[in-house]
């Protein structure tokens, strides 16, 4: 069983790895790493799709598993695209692009895709631990909170970007900062909510055998919206804005709380 589990998870590894191939031959055709970004949530669709073609587990848990791998990675594809297709490469890559000259072309094989690509296969775990077993044949306390924290990760994920999309189109708000809305709770709606899906997709694999095993998967997602590719990534330009450094003192860095209370600041000596 074990041998099987391990061959169905390695098989899942040998689908990223085309499909990351395959965006990565695109990317040399466009001259644009970035859209790497785009196919992230569309990959685990992909991988999703692939063990539940290759295993036999409860028909109702894999249908369920498959459901909101594929509205979240969807979702999250479409949106990137909308956001970054035409736009021109994200200026992360570029800096990559420029400091590595005319070796980026394959550099940015291993540095991008394929790191992102193995990030997602060992992230997939629970995706398949959930569709590997025959049992339990029956709806779990797991899976009913397991969808329902999916559904609030989805909810603040949709509604961040959303608000932050309605904020950005509006010339007049050049250069502020949104402080409102879900971003009023939280610096990174979007980013927390990404994180809260995938805690509920880890407790919907947690119903069947060995599932919780695989929580290294939504601890490793967490860890790259917060530290990584994420959350820090993002601030390291957004805390040369000097609004910003007000809204850090007052607004939760991740985890949605209410905002606190403005101190006066010190006065700065000559």
């Amino acid at each position: 069983m074990i041998v099987t589990f391990i061959g169905v998870y390695l098989s899942g590894l040998v689908v990223i790895l085309m499909l990351m191939t395959t965006v990565w031959l695109i990317s040399l055709v466009v001259k644009d790493s970035s859209i790497v970004d785009i196919v992230w949530g569309l990959g685990f669709v992909v991988v999703a799709l692939a063990y539940f073609a290759l295993t036999n587990g409860w028909g109702v848990r894999r249908l369920i598993i498959l459901i909101l791998v594929t509205v979240w990675g969807l979702r999250l594809t479409l949106y990137l695209g909308w956001r970054n297709i035409g736009k021109g490469e994200d200026p992360r890559y570029q800096r990559w692009r420029e400091k590595h000259g005319e070796d980026w072309w394959w550099i940015s094989f291993f540095k991008v895709f394929l790191l992102q690509g193995v990030a997602m296969w060992i992230i997939s775990a629970p995706l398949l631990a959930a569709q590997f077993h025959g049992g339990p044949r029956t709806l779990t306390l797991f899976d009913l909170v397991g969808v329902f924290v999916w559904m609030v990760g989805l909810l603040f994920e949709t509604v961040g970007d959303w608000q932050l999309a309605r904020f950005k189109a509006n010339p007049a708000n050049k250069g502020k900062i949104l402080d409102r809305g879900l971003w009023r709770y939280t610096r990174h709606p979007n980013y927390f909510g990404d994180s809260l899906v995938w805690w509920g997709l880890y407790l919907v694999a947690v119903a069947a055998p060995w599932g919780l095993l695989t929580i290294f998967a939504p601890v490793l997602m967490t860890y790259l919206l917060m530290r990584v590719t994420g959350a820090a990534l993002l601030e390291r330009d957004m805390k040369k804005r000097p609004a910003y450094a007000a809204y850090i003192r007052r607004t939760s860095a991740f985890i949605p709380m209410p905002p606190k209370p403005e101190r006066p600041q010190p006065p700065q000596r000559r």
